[in-house]
């Protein structure tokens, strides 16, 4: 385990499926930076909080209406508890917090540690060990506390770890972003511009709503009246407000959006600020199926060290393809019959939607047109939906999209088959994004910041049908990993649902049942130039390159991220 330079600070980091400290997209990402970072040997370090009972375990009862309960997990059974303590004042009281770590290894036996902050302690009061119970849990006032948690207790407890060479600061997403203020309080004199030279932001939310914002009275009973009076003196607040993302923006040296239209989208909501685009990847050794890695293995030795190898996979047969594909795809429905006793056709084009259940996402979009979708399954053979994705618990739009998609099943059993998987995880996400025929993506633009679970599909051969935003738009031209819908179109729901049906009819439907060979191209296709690239390897190259090199040259081995 190398002395990190770079420490990554995330509200949420996916480790593992059974870790349950991650949501979703968020905290997937930030797993797979730090998988990468131990693959390529680079120096870096993860700091995110314990969460006790996880984000929720879902489960939706026959009406489609979801339900949310703890989802508790034991730490110790996953990670080692060390001695560091380090003290922060939260809301007028010291706050005790101590660290677990666990450790990502590489492909070549190099190590990441990844530290799990946690206030459940005998000497914090109920109210400060409740702060690393629940993620994105409770009000405002318990948010708040959480990254001030995060962010203030961050700088300390590495230096507590003995990890004192830490140069670079990266926060991702504005969660984390009273990291500033902490390094302010350490920097002697006050310096915010030496403040800066060590803090890298990078920003996932496309719309202003989905910044955090705290009123004045809120940030100064939990910060204090003292940083408050530090916040304002640099100019680090928005008017009385604690605008997370403009403290991040304002203490940074380095800032990125996660795709190029998020980044041309981000310089327009913040005109004032240089935004850079690095565009988000995921771990190819990670979200490669098992038949995927041993066809990679067998015919392109070293992509898990070197995935621009990848590319060669235009040279991979096509029924190496297929055979790889259907035995991903026995695996999914074996899997679906197991949790939910609905038994699905391997033979049948299997279309997989999974994300987060929230309206800008459309998840149910496919079902605009049930008749139309059902002549479709009649004329060509039948279609198989599986659908999966958590509504945040005071998301009732997002909750009202799950039941509609749950009460379509029975309007349309016979011609459609519908499955809604309960508790989307990491592992379910992997099974998903390997054994669907096709991967759906309806968001409505320009919301979409980038997206990753496409990313993983082309991993496994399994193309998109996408509409243009986020990572698509950077992704293989139309009909060569995937198939497009227009942005201009995808703004409005019934032209999008009717873009979605007539691509399927006069493209996916006749390849997919009439031509296999040419829908295993297309495949074949999806691995070669969309899983080639958009991994988190080139990812930590790129932030290695633009955000950490100029000021962590020693021990970055770029060179040999580049070559794998």
């Amino acid at each position: 385990m190398k002395d990190p330079l770079v420490a990554y600070v995330s509200m949420e980091i996916a480790v593992a499926s059974g870790v349950a400290t991650y949501s979703g997209g968020l905290g997937v990402l930030a797993g797979d930076v730090v998988r990468a970072a131990a693959d390529g040997g680079y120096p870096m370090a993860g700091v995110t909080l314990l969460y006790r009972e996880g984000y929720f375990r879902q489960h939706l009862d026959p009406a489609g209406a979801q339900h949310e309960e703890p989802q508790p997990w034991d730490p110790g059974s996953a990670m080692e508890l060390t001695t560091a303590l380090v003290t922060v004042a939260i809301s007028g009281r010291p706050v005790t917090v101590g660290a677990w770590r666990y450790r990502v290894a590489g492909t070549d036996g190099d190590e990441v540690p990844v530290y799990f902050l946690d206030t459940d302690l005998p000497q914090n009061d109920d109210g400060a060990r409740a702060l690393t119970r629940r993620l994105y849990g409770g009000d405002g006032h318990y948010r708040l506390e959480q990254e001030a948690l995060l962010g203030l207790a961050a700088p300390a407890i590495l230096e507590a770890l003995g990890h004192t060479r830490v140069r670079t600061f990266h926060m991702n997403e504005g969660h984390s972003s009273l990291l500033v203020l902490a390094l302010l309080e350490r920097t002697v004199p006050r310096d915010l511009n030496r403040v800066r030279e060590r803090c890298v932001f990078t920003t996932h939310t496309p719309v202003p709503a989905g910044h955090d914002r705290f009123d004045g009275g809120l940030a100064a009973h939990v910060l204090g009246a003292e940083r408050i009076g530090t916040l304002r003196a640099f100019d680090l607040l928005e008017g009385e407000t604690l605008n997370m993302t403009t403290l991040a923006l304002r203490g940074s040296r380095f800032v990125n959006a996660v795709a190029m239209k998020h980044g041309e989208v981000t310089r327009q909501m913040f005109p004032h600020v240089t935004v850079h685009a690095i565009t988000n990847g995921v771990h190819a050794g990670t979200w490669a199926s098992p038949p995927f890695r041993e066809l990679f293995d067998a015919r392109l030795p070293g992509w898990r060290r070197n995935n621009f190898l990848l590319r060669q996979a235009v040279g991979i047969p096509l029924d190496a393809i297929a055979s790889a594909h259907a035995a991903a795809k026995h695996a999914l429905i074996d899997r679906i019959a197991h949790a939910t006793g609905k038994l699905l056709d391997p033979s049948r084009f299997t279309i997989g939607i999974a994300r987060r259940a929230t309206a800008y996402k459309r998840n149910d979009l496919v079902l605009r047109d049930t008749p139309r979708l059902a002549a479709l399954a009649r004329a060509f053979g039948g279609i198989q939906l599986v659908f999966a994705g958590k509504a945040h618990p005071a998301d009732w739009d997002g909750k009202a999209m799950i039941q509609h998609i749950v009460g379509s099943a029975h309007a349309l059993s016979g011609d459609v088959d519908i499955v809604y998987v309960e508790n989307y995880d990491m592992s379910w996400g992997a099974a998903l994004t390997s054994g669907a025929d096709l991967w759906l993506n309806t968001p409505r633009p320009p919301n979409e910041a980038s997206g990753t679970s496409g990313m993983k599909a082309a991993l496994n051969g399994v193309p998109s049908l996408s509409v243009m935003d986020g990572w698509w738009i950077e992704a293989a031209p139309h009909g060569t990993g995937g198939w497009s819908i227009d942005a201009q179109t995808g703004g409005d729901d019934d032209a999008t649902a009717d873009a979605l049906y007539d691509h399927l009819e006069d493209e996916i439907l006749p390849a997919y049942y009439g031509h296999p060979d040419d829908y295993a191209t297309v495949m074949r296709n999806a691995i070669a130039y969309n899983g080639s690239h958009f991994n988190a390897q080139r990812m930590l190259a790129e932030y290695a390159i633009t955000a950490y090199t100029e000021r962590d040259a020693e021990g970055a081995h770029i060179e040999e991220l580049l070559a794998g």
